[in-house]
């Protein structure tokens, strides 16, 4: 019983922490915010985590798998590998354009941590790695895996363009670009 309450309260700490770091922003989400809010006691939270940024962690690595099982359910949705490859900027699409999409989880927090923030930016390249490394597999069954850097490219400026206009033209724009390579 014990270890199913520290798994709960662990489990409410990151949840709300997940909530806030999205919505607000890791710098701008303190960590008595994220013990009042989640409900729980300082002691509690520390017993599960070290430290804000062990916090962070769990979060990136919790909102990637989150992103890579999204993007491969998209992808997988059809045989041909342009089809493929074109369903995952579908999926942005629709991302983008829903009500509480506040940006990429990644691009937030990595242009808000220093850049000594080794641990925190190892997580975020590897999270980015591993979509570059989809449209490469993606795209090997036609042999154009060669494309996959450029097509990754298009993918984060489509992110960041976004974030910067609030529209989703910048994705629709990185499809039809995405289209004409393949």
């Amino acid at each position: 019983m014990r270890t199913e309450r520290k798994n709960a309260i662990r489990q409410d700490v990151i949840d709300t922490a997940s909530r806030l770091f999205y919505k607000q922003g890791y710098a701008n989400t303190g960590i008595n915010q994220i013990i009042e809010e989640s409900g729980v006691v300082k002691s509690s939270l520390y017993q599960s985590f070290k430290s804000k940024e062990d916090i962070l962690m769990t979060y990136l690595e919790t909102a990637g798998a989150e992103t890579d099982a999204a993007l491969l359910a998209a992808a997988g949705k059809f045989k041909h590998p342009k089809d493929k490859v074109l369903a995952v900027f579908d999926h942005l699409i629709n991302l983008v354009q829903q009500k509480e999409y506040y940006g990429c989880n990644f691009l937030n927090i990595v242009s808000e941590v220093p850049t000594d923030a080794k641990r925190v930016r190892k997580q975020i390249k590897k999270q980015k790695d591993g979509v570059r490394h989809l449209f490469s597999e993606l795209l090997k069954p036609i042999k154009k895996e060669g494309l996959a850097d450029e097509i990754y490219l298009l993918f984060e400026a489509a992110l960041i363009a976004n974030k910067v206009h609030d529209d989703v033209w910048p994705v629709v724009a990185a499809k039809k670009m995405v289209e004409k390579l393949l």
